[in-house]
């Protein structure tokens, strides 16, 4: 070892020999700021020299090992198995032993006298509501406090005490303490005499923590560590996971491939190069046909948590990567998979109920006797114009086009023989401030897609009986009377509570009736415009407070899609010549028999053995009866998609699978991501996940996608 070398180890071992702390070593005091200026790559060069002074210095810690990046020193305390726990109460057998033993980390010191210092930590999980106090009068472990930069992480020995009951105790305090159970004591009543503090890692001096600190999502570890909602919601979804594993007890969890191949399912894919020249993987869309593979090789409850990848647009309910509870089940149909994943929610509220601020509506439907309802896609079009209905909106969509004059219809669209619809809106206002919040939606950017609606702009009308007709002149005369009685007549039963079917018979002061033409054609897609406009005007008029919030959770089934939709601009589809698409995947199969003859004649008649969970106008998941006869199967690829031969063979392994006997299956898949963030009231699933993706679909922590070279992809 060289003479200057050898200088450097002296002194950064005299440092730890010298100083007057005789329970810090020189790793520890090398932390600090005296030091600061000693290098760690000097400290990993002569690690092997000075390891043997360290033990002759160190009481408190151990050198343990080296890493290429950082000195890593471990207290021999911290795998102690007595350690704290840190809940809001702390049993009196534990606490009452001669030491105790803590880790976490250190949230604030406060220091009296020179010889008097308090100090607060909280547990491993960072929950800032429950600290436990720290107290000292050691002139060597103040100076440690005092070295040590608040948020680090520490370990800490000493002995337990309760405190000295204040003056006067806050509310909060005095409700935990209130219903405090026999031998355990709050932990804000309890302080620990420090006989021994180890700073095991530093938090950096230039961040500062405060209560409106916001982090970016480039750093992401620091939102989660500081952000206690979303650390609760995190662990909140671990939590309703092993909640889902232990109620599908009696399905069999297996997972499936993440490297997938190509195949035209409906949705864009991803793809990632192989060492095989001109070979690629793809990330599969779903398990979809593993899982129908799976129940050809006699695997009769399958299920996983999926991780699935799409390629798709990136809305506030999306992501490219996502979790979706998945299963299957063979010898079954649609109504078997309904009954078990409805009976999932129903358990989920039942087990969580205390740590979900939103309830099923009705408080009945956690009863297993009391099923979701069911709505034909048809009837859900045309009552709300959504294929995802919120329920929560009163007021339903009524056809008019037959008891209005032709002044409304020409007035509204130049389309031929148009569809005209209204829906009402109860407002908690006055006819004046109605017409008001109307003219501030339409003034506003989120109205340009109604009034650039090709099909023609809405109209609109506020109930007001001091005006002639009632302020409803846009219907005619004879419109307003026929409008009345039709909004009477209308049937109890279609409505999801009686408080709605009331609001929606009667015309009360301050009504917003919305209207809008259509074109007289099959519904397609997944809403009509007056059905967005119904959604917006409800969303804007919460956000105005003349709606009142409705905090419940309305879970609906939608059932018989279309088999298949005509393409658009927008259309993946599957790739075929026939000109439409499978509306959700190729495996789906028709409902009825009838269903099946429509395929060779006019498939897009054809109904799906499809369904769909939907809760507060958000599709949570959906399932189908599968297609599991190899030569129909087929038959829908080839002669009513249209698919080439080369498509059909992306799919041989499926028709193998198939043709070896599979039994009948159904299926279901629901997303985990979208359940949890309606379970925590969240409007975007990024609040839920760990490390999400941005709106333009990058992590912007680790910056990915990242830039891919020729040589990489050679």
């Amino acid at each position: 070892m060289q003479k200057e070398d050898m200088h450097h180890v002296r002194v950064l071992t005299r440092v730890g020999h010298n100083v007057q702390h005789p329970n810090v070593c020189a790793i520890c005091f090398s932390n600090s700021k005296v030091v600061r200026t000693f290098s760690l790559i000097l400290i990993r060069k002569f690690s092997e020299f000075f390891a043997d002074e360290f033990k002759k210095v160190c009481r408190c810690c151990r050198f343990r090992k080296y890493t290429n990046t950082k000195l890593i020193y471990v207290t021999d305390k911290i795998t102690k198995k007595n350690r704290f726990s840190f809940s809001r109460y702390i049993q009196d057998s534990f606490w009452k032993e001669e030491r105790i033993h803590a880790v976490g980390y250190l949230k604030n010191i406060y220091i009296l006298k020179k010889d008097l210092v308090f100090a607060h930590m909280i547990g491993p999980t960072g929950d800032d509501s429950n600290r436990l106090q720290l107290i000292t009068r050691q002139p060597q472990i103040i100076q440690q406090l005092q070295d040590i930069a608040l948020h680090s992480p520490i370990s800490i020995v000493g002995s337990c005490r309760t405190k000295k009951l204040p003056r006067e105790i806050n509310e909060s305090q005095l409700a935990i303490e209130s219903i405090c159970p026999p031998e355990f004591t709050p932990i804000h009543r309890l302080e620990v005499d420090l006989e021994d503090i180890s700073c095991l890692n530093s938090f950096p001096d230039d961040l500062s923590i405060g209560k409106s600190q916001v982090f970016t999502p480039e750093s992401r570890y620091l939102q989660i560590r500081h952000n206690n909602g979303l650390k609760q919601r995190l662990i909140f979804r671990s939590t309703v996971a092993k909640a889902v594993r232990n109620i599908l007890d009696d399905f069999h969890e297996i997972e499936t491939p993440i490297l997938f191949k190509s195949t035209p399912e409906g949705a864009k894919e991803f793809i990632v190069p192989s060492r095989k020249p001109g070979f690629a993987y793809a990330l599969p869309q779903s398990p979809q046909q593993y899982k129908q593979i799976l129940m050809a090789s006699g695997i009769d409850r399958y299920y996983q948590f999926a991780r699935c990848f799409r390629d798709e647009d990136l809305r506030a309910d999306r992501q490219p990567e996502f979790t979706q509870i998945d299963l299957e089940i063979s010898f079954a149909d649609g109504e078997q998979i309904m009954n078990i994943v409805e009976s999932l929610i129903k358990k989920i509220y039942i087990q969580f109920a205390d740590q979900i601020s939103s309830k099923l509506v009705p408080q009945d439907n956690v009863d297993k006797t009391i099923v979701f309802p069911r709505i034909s896609y048809h009837a859900a079009m045309s009552r709300y114009g959504s294929d995802k209905p919120d329920l929560r909106i009163p007021g339903s969509i009524i056809r008019i086009d037959k008891i209005i004059s032709q002044d409304l219809s020409k007035m509204l669209t130049d389309i031929p023989e148009p569809i005209i619809e209204v829906c009402k809106l109860r407002l908690n206002t006055s006819p004046r401030k109605a017409w008001e919040f109307v003219k501030g939606f339409m003034d506003s950017s989120d109205s340009n897609i109604f009034k650039l609606n090709p099909d023609g702009a809405p109209g609109f009308a506020v109930y007001d009986f001091t005006k002639p007709m009632s302020g409803l002149q846009i219907f005619g005369f004879e419109g307003v009377a026929n409008l009345e009685k039709i909004y009477q007549l209308q049937d109890q039963d279609t409505f999801s509570h009686d408080e709605s079917y009331f609001i929606d018979r009667e015309f009360k002061q301050g009504d917003l009736f919305l209207v809008q033409a259509r074109k007289n054609l099959p519904y397609l897609g997944g809403s009509t415009m007056l059905g967005k406009l119904r959604a917006a005007f409800y969303k804007a008029a919460i956000k105005e407070s003349l709606i009142e919030r409705d905090q419940g959770h309305y879970y609906l089934w939608v059932t018989e899609f279309p088999l298949f939709t005509l393409d658009n601009d927008n259309s993946t589809g599957q790739g075929g010549r026939s000109g439409f698409h499978a509306t959700h995947h190729p495996f789906t199969a028709p409902k009825t028999i009838k269903d099946v003859d429509l395929l060779l004649h006019d498939p897009l008649k054809a109904i799906a053995d499809h369904y769909d969970l939907v809760v507060n106008g958000i599709e949570l998941g959906g399932g189908s009866r599968r297609i599991h006869v190899a030569e129909m199967q087929k038959f829908v690829m080839k002669n009513v998609l249209q698919l080439s031969d080369e498509r059909m063979n992306d799919f041989l392994h499926l028709f193998n699978a198939l043709a070896a006997g599979c039994p009948p299956h159904a299926g279901m898949a629901l997303g985990f991501d979208r359940l949890i963030a309606i379970l925590t009231n969240q409007d975007s699933v990024k609040d839920v996940i760990a490390f999400p993706k941005s709106s333009k679909g990058d992590d912007l922590m680790v910056k990915s996608p990242s830039p891919i070279s020729d040589t990489e992809l050679e």
